[in-house]
């Protein structure tokens, strides 16, 4: 997966919780519960990153989560009806999710892992199928993983050594 640093100072983050999981430690004393809190953020304009937090209490692990978000952003490429700029299918672990695109009006047709992803990246008409496991984990990182192959028509049409239209057509 290629990582670009991306600046988020000036950016506005929003964030979504997309699950929050109880795990339990047996010791000697009983049990010990810490949280475990899946959270996606994204600025609504073609960047987003999901991040792990876990923390004894559900809103500090929440907050490490965005935290750990932030630092993982991922640059989408949109095409001019905010829809991916082609198809693609991204995979993690035993997770895979197909994202196609969709012309204007079709809206985000996607399970809730792979949705809160779409949503946070500002994308909004894509069609997804969710493939392999449903580990909301894994989905939510398949899904990033497809959004962070995709390639504008300029990017493809450099590598090729042509021009955009040769690639449209």
């Amino acid at each position: 997966m290629k990582r670009t640093i991306i600046d988020t100072s000036n950016m506005e983050l929003t964030e979504k919780v997309v699950s929050i999981k109880r795990v339990t430690k047996v010791v000697k004393g009983g049990r010990n519960f810490r949280f475990t809190a899946l959270v996606v953020v994204g600025d609504g304009n073609g960047h987003v990153g999901a991040g792990l937090g876990k923390a004894a209490e559900i809103p500090e692990a929440i907050r490490k989560g965005k935290e750990d978000a932030a630092k993982r952003l991922v640059s989408v490429a949109l095409d001019e009806n905010n829809s991916i700029t082609h198809d693609t299918l991204g995979g993690f672990g035993s997770a895979s999710v197909l994202l196609k695109r969709a012309p204007e009006g079709t809206g985000v047709i996607a399970g809730g892992p792979a949705r809160s992803v779409c949503e946070l990246a500002g994308i909004k008409n894509i069609r997804t199928k969710s493939l392999g496991s449903n580990n909301k984990q894994n989905v939510v990182l398949a899904t990033i993983e497809g959004l962070s192959q995709l390639k504008t028509p300029e990017e493809v049409a450099k590598n090729r050594g042509k021009s955009v239209d040769e690639i449209m057509a």
